[in-house]
């Protein structure tokens, strides 16, 4: 017998379509709770914002309700909504919920088991609460950027994922969730979270952080073994003009890697400092003999932790991942049939079928009110007001 989702039974109000409350709402809905996407009852004659059709998994396994906050009567139907919740996310600044009479306290009075997450760029408080930010300034602001490869000018690169937005906000979002819901099956009372985004980067750059604090070591580029001070964690370019990463750090893989690329010279000079730039430049030579992929058959399945660096449509292609289940097939009526990433955190069901994308102002009101405690003309009522759509 199959088991249920593991945070079956859960109900989360998730009040952002962007950014890391959308990433730790997708991850909870992945692992089966049931995730209400509330947004903003746009005014009447207005366009309301979405992001592409295809960002946040699609809307999968989303219901979906638009609220006036402003009025009292949207009001209450939130905060109704939230007496039988178990999770509410949302991003506004500091103290937009409690203006908004939607906050903590508000919600904690009636529903003391709630788990409340506020997830932001900087925290609710202290000197850069007020800051505006986005990934980048995140992850300038924990020293992330700073640790990496420079780029042509100097200047520290833009990565290609948004790490903040991902691991730093959304993961530690989802994270914290759920351990909050571990106590509360203790204790049977909620929390609440602050969730930073760039404190969630500086969780991931305690390695870094701390041989500072410990040594007085500065992690930036080339200075440090994973920033890539030693020709063994770095990246190589091939015959294709394509690249390798190598991470060999351990001695052993280190002496394999030699031993393949005909330097067994080198095996016992893995962190000889004085050494590093002739071991660089003749792994430079020696994997510019061949392709990427010749080198990936050579190396990759030999013990030298070897692998390719693929293009994101080699990734989707990978025969790796495709065996692993990374992908599921979803269907958009005006956009057609693609592929989107699946249930891929562990515990995560990959046997999923085709996704129907729910088109864009689909509302589940009238369910979700009637859940609620609504009449049927209370919530006619309601969307005449122009309280909930």
């Amino acid at each position: 017998m199959e088991s249920p989702p593991m945070l079956d039974d859960i109900t989360v109000l998730n009040l952002a379509s962007v950014g890391p409350a959308a990433r730790a709402a997708r991850t909870l809905a992945d692992y089966g709770a049931t995730v209400i996407q509330v947004g903003p009852l746009a005014p009447k004659g207005s366009v309301q914002i979405q992001p592409p059709f295809h960002t946040y998994g699609a809307g999968r396994g989303l219901k979906h309700v638009s609220i006036n906050m402003k009025s009292d009567e949207g009001r209450e139907g939130f905060l109704r909504l939230a007496d039988n919740a178990d999770v509410i996310i949302e991003s506004f600044r500091p103290g937009v919920v409690d203006r908004l009479g939607i906050g903590y306290d508000t919600v904690f009075e009636r529903n003391r088991g709630i788990v409340y997450c506020s997830t932001t760029g900087y925290g609710q408080d202290g000197p850069a609460s007020t800051w505006a930010g986005h990934d980048i300034n995140y992850l300038a602001m924990s020293g992330f950027l700073a640790c990496t490869e420079p780029r042509g000018d100097g200047g520290p690169p833009i990565p290609g994922a948004t790490v903040a937005d991902s691991a730093g906000g959304g993961m530690h979002a989802a994270m914290s969730i759920m351990a909050a819901l571990i106590r509360r099956g203790a204790t049977g009372k909620g929390s609440y979270l602050d969730v930073s985004a760039t404190e969630g980067v500086l969780s991931l750059m305690a390695l870094a952080v701390d041989q500072y604090l410990a040594t007085g070591e500065v992690a930036g580029p080339r200075q440090v073994l994973l920033t890539g001070r030693y020709a063994f964690y770095d990246v190589y370019p091939t015959k294709d003009d394509k690249w390798v990463s190598v991470g060999a750090i351990e001695p052993k893989f280190f002496a394999n890697l030699c031993n393949l690329l005909g330097l067994g010279e080198y095996a016992k000079s893995q962190m000889d400092d004085a050494k590093q730039d002739e071991i660089r430049e003749a792994f430079r030579k020696a994997f510019l003999t061949k392709t990427r992929d010749e080198w990936t058959d050579e190396l990759a399945a030999a013990d030298t932790c070897v692998a390719p660096v693929l293009t994101i449509p080699e990734v989707v292609e990978q025969p790796h991942f495709e065996a692993r289940k990374i992908f599921m097939q979803a269907h958009h009526a005006e956009h057609g049939d693609f592929k989107q990433v699946s249930h891929i955190l562990a515990g995560g069901d990959r046997e999923q079928p085709l996704h129907e994308v729910t088109p864009f102002g689909h509302s589940d009101a009238a369910e979700l009110l009637a859940t609620a405690g609504y009449s049927a003309e209370e919530i006619e009522e309601l969307n005449e007001q122009g309280a909930i759509a």
